[in-house]
């Protein structure tokens, strides 16, 4: 009986321990579903995380290209501008892009390059026979529009007409007028041999830096010119340098490029005459380079080559300033290569306030090239302007080389 019931107890501990091996089992089993769901959402939750990894580094490395290499087509997109960013709009935004957060809003606005431009409109007219200058261009500097236009848009040399940029980028980098160069003997030579017009200073000559402004607009003093490029960047090269980057800052390098801060002729030297209307439209915004532009005579400091100084003329402002065109001639600067032909400059202001600039390139001789800029004023704001006939402009241009001559005498 002891025998029959331990075998019972056996075999109910054998059933027990198969029931607890069989649980035990089921708990393993449903510990490993777990243990194998747990894998299963931290491998999704992985591959999430690095989904939103890989999402914000392909981002970041966008960004970076942008701001690196794409900032000029992006801003011309913004903008539609065919010639994109220029080098300070590139900086500005390069900042945006990289720090947005250390960006003062009103420094930026403050250093922000200013564009001059003047529009076509509808009402844009194309100048007459009366006017004949290959290249044409009056306009609005308060509306910003271009009146009339005759290729106003193609390229040509601007001769010394240059010596606006020049000027203006020299005030631009000048901190004291009456700061001093001497003049040395190779940025004479370069000048004379050149055949460069001059101011007249001489060979180790000491001059203020506003005698070199005078001397480089009044008389279009190549030597004039060449000694505040000495000045301002130690060479003319470096100086060209920035006068390029002037053109990039104002948004015409793509139509303007200078070589030179006097104006010779290079194929390399170019611009449009509606570029040239901006570079002028920019230094009449300028303080400085408004009163040089505008100087009809000035004589320079004494210096001891120069013991009474050099009398200086614009003669563009003084043979124009007489013909009655409804307007005051407030600044004006010529140019003449053989491949400009003679051109000029000029900016004119209305007994009403309003300010124009014209520019006329490539007329046949200098005193046409001034009855061209009459013609084109008379022409907006004379309302009884006739145009004169070939021989009226031909007989009034002798009698005025006629009085000239006298007065040389």
């Amino acid at each position: 009986m002891i025998e029959g019931n331990q075998y019972s107890d056996e075999v109910l501990y054998s059933d027990l321990m198969e029931q607890i091996d069989a649980e035990e089992i089921e708990r393993k089993k449903r510990a490993a579903k777990r243990e194998i769901r747990r894998r299963k959402k931290r491998k999704k939750l992985l591959i999430r995380l690095y989904i939103r990894l890989g999402l914000f580094i392909l981002i970041f490395v966008l960004i970076i290209i942008i701001a690196v290499f794409g900032v000029r087509k992006l801003i011309s997109f913004i903008t539609s501008s065919e010639d994109g960013a220029s080098e300070a709009e590139f900086g500005i935004i390069e900042r945006v892009l990289m720090d947005p957060g250390d960006i003062n809003v009103e420094e930026v606005a403050e250093k922000a390059p200013v564009i001059y431009e003047a529009i076509e409109t509808p009402e844009t007219k194309s100048f007459g026979s009366d006017v004949t200058g290959q290249y044409a261009i009056l306009v609005d500097v308060d509306n910003g529009t271009i009146l009339a236009q005759r290729e106003c848009n193609t390229m040509m040399s601007p001769a010394s007409m240059t010596k606006v940029l020049t000027l203006l980028v020299a005030c631009e980098h000048i901190n004291d007028l009456d700061d001093k160069i001497t003049m040395s003997i190779d940025m004479l030579n370069y000048a004379y041999s050149n055949g460069c017009s001059t101011a007249g200073f001489a060979e180790n000559e000491t001059v203020t830096v506003r005698d070199l402004l005078y001397g480089t607009i009044l008389p279009s003093g190549g030597d004039a010119a060449l000694g505040l490029a000495y000045y301002v960047s130690g060479s003319q090269e470096a100086f060209v340098d920035l006068m390029n980057q002037k053109l990039d800052e104002m948004g015409l390098s793509q139509t303007a490029h200078f070589t030179n801060c006097i104006g010779l002729y290079d194929q390399d030297h170019y611009c449009t005459a509606y570029d040239m209307a901006m570079i002028m439209d920019a230094a009449i915004h300028n303080d400085i380079c408004k009163e040089v532009l505008n100087a009809r005579k000035y004589t320079t400091s004494s210096t001891e080559q120069h013991r009474n100084g050099i009398e200086l003329s614009n003669w563009f402002l003084r043979r124009i300033e007489d013909k009655e065109c409804g307007v005051t001639f407030m600044g004006g600067k010529t140019g003449f290569v053989n491949e400009s032909g003679n051109c000029a400059v000029s900016y004119a202001v209305t007994p009403d306030g309003g300010n124009y600039i014209c520019v006329i390139a490539n007329a046949q001789g200098s005193w046409r090239c001034i009855y061209d800029h009459v013609a084109v004023y008379k022409q907006f704001f004379d309302t009884s302007y006739v145009p004169l006939s070939e021989t009226e402009i031909e007989d009034q241009i002798e009698q005025d080389e006629s009085e000239e001559e006298a007065e040389n005498q």
